[in-house]
């Protein structure tokens, strides 16, 4: 059991959080309990100071306003870059995963974004909606991605980042790739909320925090039970 405190820090909950992506950090709270590390899970709304030492930080999905919001008010603050500077997690969803760019597109104007990783989203010809798979970058050695997906967006990606998977259903980024990492940054369309769905992508969020290279194994006969069900439903809807 480690005896340092595992933080996890949930941004903007009054601005981006749409899509039950609270969820996240209750996946990671309980598997990191689970294995004896003690957590702290803090809610970091858009007036407060984000602080700057945590271990994993999450950014949820969010309408166009928010969304833009959020992004002025995390550049104003610098407090995300200082944390990744110093070697933070941090995992972006849906319009958390696009506020990571370069730029991102929000009721029709361009907005800046947080320049953490080298992508860039605009608006695609059709909104997304759907179950949304993929086989995830061998690298990273975790089964195949599954979720949830409601965009409108489409993100290119840069030289600068890797695909986090290859589409086998869905849109994701461009109907080929989906989601995006480097270093410890993650982001992804999958909602579900994206890490109940994808436990095996939390734990590897909590290696990464605590530096681990392997975690005592959990149980996770139901949600593997689950998977396997969305993944035959997926091909058979697709057949």
């Amino acid at each position: 059991m480690s005896t340092e405190t595992l933080r996890i820090v949930w941004i903007y909950p009054d601005l981006l959080s749409t899509y039950g992506d609270r969820g996240n950090a209750l996946i990671l709270a309980r598997r990191a309990q689970q294995r004896g590390f003690p957590v702290e899970v803090l809610e970091v709304r858009s007036d407060q100071r984000l602080p700057t030492t945590a271990d994993i930080y999450l950014l949820g999905g969010g309408e166009d306003g928010p969304q833009a919001l959020g992004a002025q008010r995390l550049l104003a603050d610098g407090g995300l870059h200082r944390a990744v500077a110093q070697g933070s997690v941090v995992f972006g969803v849906c319009a958390g995963y696009q506020l990571l760019g370069t730029s991102f597109f929000a009721k029709g104007t361009q907005y800046r974004g947080l320049e953490l990783l080298d992508l860039s989203s605009d608006r695609g010809p059709s909104r997304a909606v759907g179950e949304l798979a993929g086989d995830i970058d061998a690298r990273l050695g975790l089964p195949p991605l599954t979720g949830f997906e409601n965009h409108g967006g489409r993100t290119h990606l840069g030289p600068g980042v890797s695909p986090l998977a290859r589409v086998t259903a869905g849109i994701g980024n461009d109907g080929t790739t989906e989601g995006a990492w480097r270093g410890k940054l993650l982001g992804t369309y999958s909602h579900g909320p994206a890490l109940a769905r994808n436990p095996a992508l939390a734990d590897l969020l909590l290696r990464w925090a605590t530096g681990a290279q392997h975690l005592p194994p959990l149980d996770d006969t139901w949600a593997d039970r689950l998977r396997a069900e969305r993944r035959t439903a997926v091909a058979t809807s697709r057949g």
